[in-house]
């Protein structure tokens, strides 16, 4: 059988962490009277910290210190992480265990790529930390996606070349980064914001093991 690489973002397609962003999000601008959407949550995803409250500042029209603005990311990553220290197993979204599972039956490679610097906890809380050969989160990359690094970064660490590689993402940033990096990209949500992957899912439990099979052979 080929050997191919598959890669996965966390937020949004192993688990749904984006719940916990938007929490922590609306605490932070709320208190500095910002009314803040989940509309607006959607136009953070795949976006770093920095430029989040950047685009939160500008839509509430305020300005802060640079010193406050440090301030309150960090506030923002402590509110963020008191959520995710609850997370447990249930919180794996559906059918993706599926997807795993095979991939180890056919003895096929699967990465992270996240941008998330919270990553190897999430994975740790949910019990799939050692399922993953290789790991690649915000900790490893200077650049965010839609730059392919972290795709490139993880086909290395698997030994595949980027062309046999295969991911998995919800955003557009993250599509765009494995088109970047001549990788077969696989959206997981709605498919007229997701147009640009090679193909689309509303989310893994449409994804059969036959499809996956299809990937490896072709």
């Amino acid at each position: 059988m080929n050997k191919k690489g598959f890669i996965f973002d966390l937020d949004g397609v192993i688990v749904d962490t984006a719940k916990y962003h938007f929490l922590a999000w609306k605490k932070l601008a709320n208190s500095l009277d910002i009314d803040f959407s989940e509309e607006q949550n959607e136009e953070l995803k795949g976006v770093s910290r920095v430029k989040s409250l950047e685009k939160i500042l500008a839509w509430g029209n305020t300005s802060v210190s640079e010193e406050q603005f440090t301030e309150l990311m960090a506030k923002k990553n402590t509110d963020y992480l008191g959520y995710v220290n609850t997370m447990t197993e249930d919180e794996i979204l559906v059918d993706v265990p599926k997807v795993l599972n095979f991939l180890k039956e056919v003895e096929q490679p699967f990465a992270l790529g996240s941008a998330s610097k919270n990553a190897r906890m999430i994975l740790e809380k949910v019990a799939l930390i050692n399922d993953f050969k290789s790991i690649v989160d915000g900790t490893n990359v200077s650049k965010a996606k839609p730059d392919p690094e972290v795709f490139l970064i993880a086909a290395k660490e698997l030994n595949i070349k980027p062309e046999d590689c295969i991911v998995f993402e919800d955003s557009v940033a993250g599509i765009q980064a494995a088109n970047a990096a001549s990788m077969i990209s696989i959206g997981i949500g709605e498919k007229e914001t997701l147009k640009e992957a090679d193909y689309v899912f509303k989310d893994f439990t449409e994804i059969t093991t036959a499809f996956i099979k299809q990937l490896i052979e072709n």
